[in-house]
């Protein structure tokens, strides 16, 4: 096996190289050749640009770079006009001359060719000049991007209204301008062997776990892949349950949320070209908490929580509880409801597992199309669609009434959880779930829950149990889950992976009620 190891480990390695640079390999003295060498990497290549000038007489220089990631006004403005206007001093080394009369914020000098390529592919640009073995890079960047907007999934009524953008650099800007402290780290990793995407995982100094980034890191860094378009690629990479249907990672587009994640102690990764951000280790809890609690009273933060939860047990449950008690449990129906459901399925030609079926995927299909159609008519399609096709079915007798309201108020439940991808898991899982219903009934249902529960409890997310601080219990966290404490009981950091850093304001922070005007 060690010897099928050692063959597979050389051709990965073969394979990687083959598709970038063998080696970092340094410039040559002759700008020709380094010429020759840049082109012969950007062959088919007509937006590389490859710009000859010569800097004094005989002394020939070339600039180099991408047409539509560079501002090409700023270079002809702060490169090409002062190498032209001013005379070139033969006392001076020709790079001491450039530096001293480039005026340019981003500038660094190059010395191999591997430099030269990252660089070009993230919006510099390249001054060469014969005789040299060495260049300079511009950070001259331009290319066209997106505006801060309010994030469309993530809305809410009272908080902040920016969202990211698919600009990194927009991003950690968002994130310094909320965090102005020199304790906000950022580690930067260029993932794909062709997209070279830049990631980052941001972490405040002091309040998260060493252990956590180096872990991350670790795990970025094996990641071998072709290209990085968003961070649901990072996500599938380097979750600890691949096999899971279950979020292990937060996402989000909400600089606030990522900001409350990184003062409890938790990891933020962002993506170049995508607005959405991880925010981990994430806990079930977590999932099913909104930006919106806490900037709403404690109480109607808690009272939202709590029925947050009961719409998420019922869009897991609801739908195969109704298809066991028919089927199996009349008896604990009401004599009159039991009797309004017995008329209203008097002419359907299906089991209650069949038609549940039938309506969940007919559902299901409403709103993916929904999704997909343009935003104009998407809306008022699904809209349209469930009613039309809700009222024909139960006028043809195909479903009744009673399963298309608790088909409908299943999907209404599902719209309430604030997560996009907790609510797909569990329109997954309410398939099997219908499924164990239909066959064995509530017992079926009981052994659903607590295979769920069995899975849930075995999972970890970088080390953390899924389902904490509710399992295991930690009495002291509990104040920030089934309830939303106000901000002046919440005077412990909830960490996860470290209990350092513990206290995060100050001692005696309840309002104290004021008395009468005293004289």
């Amino acid at each position: 096996m060690s010897m099928f190891s050692r063959l597979y480990k050389k051709r990965r390695q073969r394979q990687k190289s083959g598709r970038s640079l063998e080696e970092p390999k340094e410039l040559y003295y002759d700008l020709i050749d380094n010429s020759h060498n840049l082109s012969s990497l950007y062959k088919d290549c007509p937006d590389v640009i490859f710009h000859s000038f010569f800097l004094h007489e005989h002394v020939k220089a070339q600039l180099i770079y991408i047409e539509g990631l560079v501002h090409t006004e700023e270079i002809d403005d702060h490169v090409l006009i002062p190498l032209t206007k001013h005379e070139y001093d033969k006392k001076i080394p020709i790079m001491d001359w450039m530096d001293e009369h480039l005026y340019v914020s981003k500038k660094k000098r190059v010395t191999t060719f591997n430099e030269c390529v990252h660089l070009l592919s993230i919006g510099h640009c390249i001054l060469l000049v014969d005789g040299e073995k060495q260049g300079f890079s511009f950070g001259l960047t331009k290319w066209e991007m997106r505006s801060v907007e309010e994030p469309t999934a993530e809305s809410v009524v009272r908080g902040p209204r920016e969202g990211f953008t698919e600009t990194l650099a927009v991003n950690i800007s968002m994130l310094r301008r909320k965090i102005r402290s020199p304790d906000l780290k950022i580690k930067q990793f260029n993932v794909g062997s062709y997209t070279r995407t830049s990631v980052i995982v941001a972490y405040i100094e002091g309040l998260t776990d060493k252990t956590l980034i180096e872990e991350v890191g670790k795990r970025i860094e094996g990641i071998e892949i072709d290209g990085i378009l968003e961070t649901s690629y990072v996500e599938e990479l380097i979750q600890d349950n691949p096999l899971s249907p279950f979020p292990q990672m937060l996402v989000t587009e909400r600089p606030d949320v990522c900001i409350s994640g990184l003062l409890e102690g938790r990891a933020t990764v962002l993506v170049d070209g995508t607005p959405f951000a991880l925010v981990l280790p994430a806990t079930l809890f977590s999932l099913l908490q909104s930006g919106e609690d806490y900037y709403q009273h404690f109480m109607i933060a808690t009272a939202i929580r709590w029925l947050r939860i009961f719409l998420f047990m019922v869009s897991l449950l609801l739908p195969s509880l109704y298809v066991a008690i028919l089927t199996f449990h009349q008896e604990m129906l009401p004599t009159p409801l039991l009797l309004s459901i017995a008329a209203s399925r008097e002419m359907v030609p299906f089991p209650a597992l069949m038609e549940a079926f039938l309506m969940e995927v007919t559902f299901e299909a409403l709103r993916e199309a929904g999704l997909r159609l343009p935003k104009q008519i998407g809306a008022a399609v699904s809209i349209v669609g469930a009613l039309v096709i809700g009222e024909t079915a139960v006028q043809a007798g195909l479903v009744s009434t009673s399963m298309v309201m608790v088909v409908a108020f299943t999907g209404i439940a599902s719209f309430s959880i604030p997560r996009y991808n907790v609510a797909i898991t569990l329109r997954m899982l309410r398939f099997p779930m219908i499924l164990l219903a239909g066959t064995l009934g509530l017992v079926g249902i009981m052994i659903g829950i607590i295979f769920i529960l069995v899975h849930l409890c075995s999972m970890r997310t970088f080390g953390v149990p899924y389902l904490s601080p509710a399992a295991p219990a930690n009495k002291q966290e509990l104040k920030d889950v089934f309830v939303r404490a106000p901000l002046w009981k919440l005077d412990t950091r909830p960490h996860f992976t470290g209990d350092f850093n513990k206290h995060r304001q100050g001692a005696h922070q309840k309002p104290v009620r004021q008395s009468g005007n005293e004289e």
